[in-house]
């Protein structure tokens, strides 16, 4: 059985390793920033949308959109602006697609 300052420095270490490995997750917005670049979005923009996009929407929405990109059996980046607009418009989800077009817009006009 263990005694108190090596059951403190026990439950400090597993603490510490409990918090470096939290820290080694991608985040949210990495993936979707990724998700963008791999849909044709320019990295400056994709990282200017990626911020917005998760806090303006939530983890559902956030794999709505994710499916709405989704590439299959093409090219990354091959997706024009007219399927992504197309695709977003067939969710059904007007919250999405205003929240989109405002920070795809926003992220367009602050260059």
């Amino acid at each position: 059985m263990l005694l108190g300052g090596a059951m403190k420095r026990l439950i400090l270490s597993l603490a510490l390793a409990a918090a470096a490995s939290g820290c080694s997750m991608v985040s949210p917005e990495a993936r979707v920033r990724a998700k963008l670049i791999a849909a044709g979005v320019k990295p400056p923009m994709a990282g200017c949308m990626a911020g917005k996009l998760v806090r303006k929407l939530d983890a559902g929405e956030l794999k709505q959109l994710a499916q709405a990109a989704r590439l299959p059996r093409q090219q990354p980046g091959s997706m024009s602006f007219d399927e992504l607009a197309d695709r977003l418009r067939a969710l059904n989800d007007p919250h999405i697609v205003g929240v989109v077009t405002r920070v795809g817009l926003g992220c367009a006009i602050a260059g």
